[in-house]
């Protein structure tokens, strides 16, 4: 049985906070694809109100599975994204309220971990997962990516997400082979403990 859960945004299997999540564990601590899949169960949230409801399908099957004693750490993933967007559940410090309040509520404090995807260099936290994978690029590289977005006339709607979805994430990627992966860029070192620790 499988003691550590990783709980994310999206679903299980094809999500980018799941790629993330499997690529760091790989290319970080040195795991195999074998001792991930015998180890780790991912919990695809889908979108980032079901982390605020505490009867959610998955929640269930995690209490019983920590009741159990099956499930010794977890660790939440979640997009900040903007108090703009979202007076409730929006913005780094009402993202991690809401979060603990619900963990708690669920009874599961004392052996959860939370990590909140977010721009790290933006004063106020904002942000989400393609915002924390575009934070770890050169400026040069950013830059270049920026002018050939406005070169071309692309609408950047959605501002990061955008901006990662047409240059990295589509099915006719423009930045290949260039990846957003740059694991040694210090932005990386609080998601790397937290990981590292559900392996302690």
């Amino acid at each position: 049985m499988k003691s550590i859960a990783i709980l994310h945004e999206g679903n299980d299997k094809n999500s980018l906070d799941a790629a993330l999540i499997k690529k760091l564990l790989k290319n970080f601590l040195g795991l195999t694809e074998d001792t991930i899949k015998e180890q780790v169960e991912f919990y695809g949230m889908g979108i980032k109100s079901n982390f605020f409801k505490t009867a959610h399908l998955p929640y269930k099957k995690l209490q019983q599975y920590v009741a159990n004693g099956v499930t010794k750490k977890i660790l939440f993933i979640i997009d900040a994204d903007d108090v703009k967007n979202d007076a409730r559940y929006g913005g780094f410090k009402n993202t991690e309220s809401e979060l603990n309040s619900i963990i708690e509520h669920l009874g599961l404090q004392a052996i959860s971990s939370v990590y909140i995807m977010h721009d790290p260099n933006t004063e106020d936290k904002t942000g989400y997962v393609e915002s924390f994978l575009l934070s770890t690029l050169s400026s040069e590289r950013m830059g270049c990516i920026m002018q050939f977005l406005i070169c071309c006339g692309f609408e950047l709607k959605e501002g990061d997400k955008s901006v990662y979805q047409r240059i990295f994430d589509s099915k006719e990627s423009l930045a290949h082979p260039f990846s957003p992966y740059n694991f040694d860029h210090e932005n990386y070192n609080e998601l790397k403990n937290k990981l590292k620790a559900l392996f302690e």
